[in-house]
C-alpha cells in the first residue's frame, strides 16, 4: 500500500516535470522570442542543479529522513511554478525570471529525487527492486507520453505561461500522496565526527573504485551529453526548420514516446531472458544511432524519422534506467544510497547543463540540424565504456551487495 502511494506520487511528480520540459523552452520562444541560444539557456539552468548540489544532495539525504524531503521539494516546486503565470498576468514575465525559475525548480527537483531512489530500498526487499523500479519507470513513460501531448495542446489552449499553473497543481498532487505513506524511517543514526566533506568523499571513492558502477557513471555521462545538446536545439529545430506548431510537436513527442511505454510493460522480460549486463549493453548499441536518425527529419512524410528515432531512443532509455538503478540499489551499501544515488544521479544533471550550453553554440554557429547530428554521435560513443568494463563479461548482477 505504501508503495501504491509513492508510485502515485511519483507518476504525478513526473507528469508535472515532463510538461516543464516541454513547456519552458516554448515559453521562450513563443513568448519571450527567445534565440537559440537563449532557449539552450533555459535547458541549461533547469539541470544546472545538479552540477551545483548534486553531491552535496546525496549527502544530506544520508542524515536525514527521505519522506520529508520529498514534501518539502514538492511544495516548493509548485509556489516556484505559480510565479510565471503571476508574473505572465501582470505582463512582467521575463527571461530572466524564467532562467531564475526553471533553476530553483531544478535544485529543489534534484532533492527530490535523489530522497526518492534512497527511499525505495529502504521501503522494499531487494527482491522487488525491478519490479518496483520497471512501475516507476511505467510512470515515466506515462508522464512522457501524457506531458508531451497535454502539454503541446495547452499552450494553444491556455498560452504558454499559463500552462505552469497545471505543473504547479501536478507537485501539490504528488507531495499530498507522499504525505499519505504510512511507513516511517527511523531517525538516522548521527554519527559523532561526522564531516560533509569526509562522507562526499566516501561516495566518490566508492562509485569510483566500484568495476560496475565506474563504467556505468562514464556511459551515462557521454550518452547524457550527447543528448542533451540535442535537446538543447529540438523545440528551434522543429518550430524554426521543419514548420511545426506546439501542438504537433506534443502530437510527435506523444507518438514517439510510445517507445518507453512499451519498454516498461517488458524490461522485465527482457532481463529475464538476456540478464542485467546483456540488456543493459543491448540498449545503449540501440540508443545513439537513435538519436542520430532524429536530424534527418524534414516537413511531410520525412517527419517518420523523428517517430522512430524518439520510439527506439525512448524504449532504449528506460530499459537501461531501470537496469542501471536495479544494479546500484543491488551493489551499493544502505548506509551509502543517498551519497551514489546523487553521484550516479549527477552523470545526468551534472553533464546536461554543459551538452545544453555546447548544443546552443552548436546550434548558433553550425544549425540545428547539424548539431543533433553531432550529438547523436556522441551518444554512439558511450558503449565503449561498457565494453572495456567487467559488464561485457558477464550476463547477470548477483551477490553483489554488501
Amino acid at each position: 500500500m505504501d508503495f501504491r502511494r509513492l508510485w502515485l506520487a511519483d507518476a504525478v511528480s513526473q507528469l508535472g516535470n515532463r510538461m516543464t520540459f516541454l513547456v519552458a523552452p516554448l515559453v521562450a520562444v513563443l513568448y519571450l522570442h527567445a534565440s537559440t541560444f537563449q532557449v539552450a539557456l533555459v535547458r541549461t539552468c533547469d539541470s544546472l542543479g545538479w552540477l551545483l548540489f548534486g553531491l552535496l544532495a546525496g549527502a544530506w539525504v544520508d542524515r536525514l529522513r527521505c519522506r520529508p524531503v520529498m514534501l518539502v521539494t514538492d511544495f516548493g516546486r509548485a509556489a516556484l511554478m505559480l510565479s510565471v503565470p503571476a508574473a505572465a498576468l501582470f505582463g512582467g514575465l521575463t527571461l530572466a525570471q524564467l532562467y531564475v525559475v526553471m533553476l530553483l525548480v531544478g535544485v529543489l527537483s534534484v532533492f527530490f529525487e535523489v530522497a526518492h531512489h534512497s527511499y525505495l530500498p529502504r521501503l522494499l526487499p531487494p527482491g522487488e527492486l525491478v519490479d518496483a523500479n520497471a512501475k516507476l519507470a511505467a510512470n515515466a513513460s506515462v508522464a512522457a507520453l501524457a506531458g508531451a501531448s497535454a502539454g503541446g495542446y495547452l499552450v494553444q489552449l491556455l498560452t504558454a505561461p499559463f500552462v505552469f499553473v497545471v505543473d504547479a497543481l501536478s507537485f501539490v498532487w504528488s507531495g499530498l500522496w507522499v504525505r499519505a505513506i504510512r511507513h516511517r524511517e527511523p531517525p538516522v543514526e548521527r554519527a559523532p565526527d561526522r564531516h560533509l566533506g569526509r562522507e562526499i568523499g566516501a561516495g566518490v571513492r566508492y562509485v569510483w573504485r566500484q568495476p560496475l558502477l565506474r563504467p556505468i557513471a562514464l556511459r551515462t555521462a557521454t550518452t547524457v551529453l550527447g543528448q542533451s545538446m540535442g535537446i538543447s536545439v529540438s523545440t528551434v529545430f522543429l518550430v524554426r526548420e521543419v514548420g511545426l506548431s506546439a501542438g504537433m510537436i506534443g502530437l510527435l513527442g506523444t507518438i514517439g514516446l510510445l517507445g518507453a511505454l512499451l519498454a516498461s510493460g517488458v524490461t522485465r522480460r527482457v532481463v529475464a531472458l538476456l540478464g542485467q549486463a546483456r540488456a543493459l549493453m543491448v540498449g545503449v548499441l540501440l540508443l545513439g544511432p537513435a538519436f542520430v536518425v532524429q536530424a534527418f527529419t524534414t516537413a511531410g512524410w520525412g517527419l517518420a524519422w523523428w517517430v522512430v528515432g524518439t520510439f527506439v531512443a525512448s524504449f532504449c532509455i528506460i530499459l537501461t534506467n531501470v537496469v542501471q538503478v536495479t544494479i546500484r540499489q543491488t551493489v551499493c551499501p544502505a548506509p551509502l544510497q543517498g551519497r551514489v544515488s546523487a553521484i550516479m544521479d549527477l552523470t545526468v544533471g551534472g553533464v546536461m547543463p554543459v551538452g545544453s550550453l555546447v548544443g546552443g553554440v552548436l546550434g548558433t554557429l553550425m544549425g540545428t540540424r547539424t548539431t543533433l547530428l553531432v550529438s547523436g554521435a556522441v551518444a554512439c560513443l558511450s558503449v565503449i565504456w561498457l565494453l572495456a568494463s567487467p559488464l561485457a563479461r558477464r550476463s547477470e548482477i548477483v551477490g553483489a551487495r554488501g
